[in-house]
């Protein structure tokens, strides 16, 4: 039979097919790879597989092992950054947990922390255009506008001198509602009644602050002023005052104690706080009383002193004081100044608010979740001497030991101790580690477990403030670092810290894994991990963080110092130091969103 005689179009058809199917799977991916490079639907397709990983780690089995893998260093990626609108996160001020939460005092405005396994282990990201904030001392009058472009209170507040825009940045003119020709003006007018210069007066407390004008204003009469209000999504009250380089800190006066010490203010201002002091049977002004030191001032300024229709809220905050003895100074326009008796309370006597001293089992210092009491607190039942006149003026009370240290174990000892302890550390940091201490570039500092205190006093001639947290679940010693003359609060690092992202410029921890850690026990309540996390939400970008603890601690540190993006060192200690530690320094790189990561 004979063959035909096929053209060359027609033979082997199965090669022609293989050959079409390669051609067009070639084609396919280099037309898969522009479409991923140069159009969004790479920037998608990422950005999803993104929040897939975010999502995963809300499984707490696999977050768990997404830590474990980190502390290991077996995770070799960078921890994820968190979405776009997370710049301004705080987890335990989040609007849409508090809504959920009861109105009665105010208790939804308080802490209200997620659990661990609740919470994305992601990083929260700068805003687009943010900048490295403008330094100290300049910052106190302008800031970058991009680092936080929130112009409510600009808008509503300019007319008084809170704030107002100005090309590229917010201005600070320094007044505030109660005083718009300005803060010094204002301060000056208080000085005729209350002793603002000389040293007297150095701790004080600001309520319901606005943009710390007051506060601002202090700082150069020598008067350390932590200011705080509550968490505001729309005005960012405190978020200004920190990128100002003022003392601040996100609190609300609800159903809690403070988390301060008794007795730890010099002077306690309230300028328009709109805080109800006589209500809930005056519970709110016997919370002052318990944190305003013998012969300290209270300073209320707006309403309802002398205030139209308040006749009767006005009488009641007279009678409140007069029934806990403070002497009434002045009544000056719409500022009313007391002053609080040196000894024990007048109480018991007979006051239309039932008020009565609290009883022995009352530790006034007990203030982390701590409910509110409806008892006075008697100055006797703190041990020394800590009313203004029986403590050293400023700066001398920083180095002398107060009495209040003596409730611990060769209290004075061991305060003598730390204080040239920490100068020597200190010294070590600035000239053999090349920590920017004493330089512009640090303003804002936190301690993280701050003892005495020591560190922050050897920080005395540099222009810094220090936030310094003494530990909720260890000795308490807080009211000796007020007796000093510094500030601080109380705080439990396995929970969030009360401020917004990106507020302080060094972050130094003594011993890391003791604030994690069960009292005497090796067992951890939470993980090194999250811990972190948190320092890098509030740490600036371009920041340090200084931890020193024992050599595997570090090593365990500096492994995760990689998964949250610092350039980290491992040090040496000072040659001084006999205990066994290594110091890591890190800094925070400046990372920000690309389109594929919002």
């Amino acid at each position: 039979m004979g063959h035909l005689n096929l053209p060359p179009s027609k033979r082997n058809p199965r090669q022609w097919k293989l050959l079409d199917i390669v051609s067009a799977f070639f084609f396919a991916l280099v037309l898969l790879f522009f479409l991923l490079v140069f159009t969004p639907l790479g920037d998608s397709l990422a950005a999803s597989g993104r929040q897939a990983l975010l999502l995963s780690t809300s499984d707490p089995k696999q977050r768990h092992r997404l830590v474990e893998l980190l502390e290991l260093g077996h995770h070799h990626q960078p921890i994820e950054a968190c979405p776009a609108d997370s710049v301004d996160h705080m987890p335990c001020e989040d609007p849409r947990r508090s809504s959920q939460l009861s109105r009665e005092m105010n208790f939804y405005r308080e802490r209200h922390c997620p659990l661990p396994d609740e919470t994305p282990l992601c990083l929260i990201p700068p805003p687009l255009g943010y900048k490295i904030p403008v330094q100290w001392p300049e910052s106190l009058h302008k800031i970058w506008h991009s680092n936080m472009p929130h112009n409510k209170i600009a808008d509503r507040k300019g007319h008084q001198g809170w704030m107002k825009e100005e090309g590229p940045y917010f201005i600070f003119p320094g007044g505030g509602t109660m005083f718009p020709d300005g803060a010094a003006s204002y301060i000056e007018k208080l000085g005729q009644y209350i002793p603002i210069t000389g040293g007297t007066l150095r701790t004080a407390l600001d309520m319901g602050c606005g943009v710390a004008s007051f506060g601002g204003s202090m700082l150069k009469e020598g008067i350390l002023t932590l200011s705080f209000a509550p968490r505001d999504s729309h005005k960012a009250q405190i978020q200004f005052v920190l990128e100002r380089g003022i003392p601040a800190f996100v609190l609300m006066l609800g159903t809690r104690r403070l988390p301060f010490p008794a007795f730890a203010f010099d002077l306690i201002h309230c300028s328009r706080c709109l805080i109800p002091f006589t209500a809930y049977n005056a519970t709110y002004f016997v919370e002052v009383d318990r944190l305003l030191r013998p012969d300290g001032y209270l300073v209320i300024s707006g309403p309802p002193v002398q205030w139209p229709k308040q006749d009767k809220e006005w009488t009641d905050l007279q009678a409140v004081a007069r029934a806990l003895c403070y002497e009434l100074i002045a009544v000056d326009g719409n500022t009313a100044i007391w002053k609080k008796p040196d000894g024990d309370s007048c109480l018991p006597n007979q006051n239309e608010f039932g008020l009565e001293l609290c009883d022995g089992s009352n530790d006034p210092s007990n203030a982390w979740y701590f409910k509110l009491k409806k008892c006075v607190t008697k100055t006797s039942s703190v041990s020394g001497e800590y009313a203004i006149g029986t403590i050293p003026k400023w700066p001398d009370r920083l180095t002398t030991a107060p009495s209040r240290a003596l409730v611990m174990k060769n209290g004075i000892d061991l305060f003598e101790a730390d204080t040239r302890r920490w100068a020597r550390r200190v010294a070590y940091y600035k000239n053999t580690l090349n920590v920017k201490l004493g330089t512009p570039a640090i303003r804002n500092v936190m301690d993280m477990n701050a003892f005495f205190g020591g560190f922050a006093a050897a920080l005395k001639s540099d222009p810094v403030w220090v936030m310094n947290v003494v530990p909720a679940r260890k000795p308490l010693t807080l009211d000796v670092i007020y007796d000093r003359g510094l500030i601080g609060v109380y705080h439990d690092w396995c929970e969030p810290f009360s401020t917004y992202p990106r507020t302080y410029d060094l972050i130094h921890v003594a011993g890391i894994e003791s604030l994690i850690r069960l009292p005497g026990s090796s067992k951890s309540r939470c993980n090194l991990v999250d811990l972190m996390v948190e320092i890098d939400r509030m740490l600036r970008p371009e920041g340090t963080v200084v931890i020193r603890d024992s050599p595997e601690v570090i090593d365990k540190v500096a492994r995760i110092a990689h998964a949250v993006r610092w350039s980290a060192t491992i040090n040496d200690k000072e040659p001084e130091s006999h205990g066994r530690e290594n110091i890591l320094v890190a800094t925070k790189t400046f990372w920000q969103l690309t389109s594929s990561s919002s």
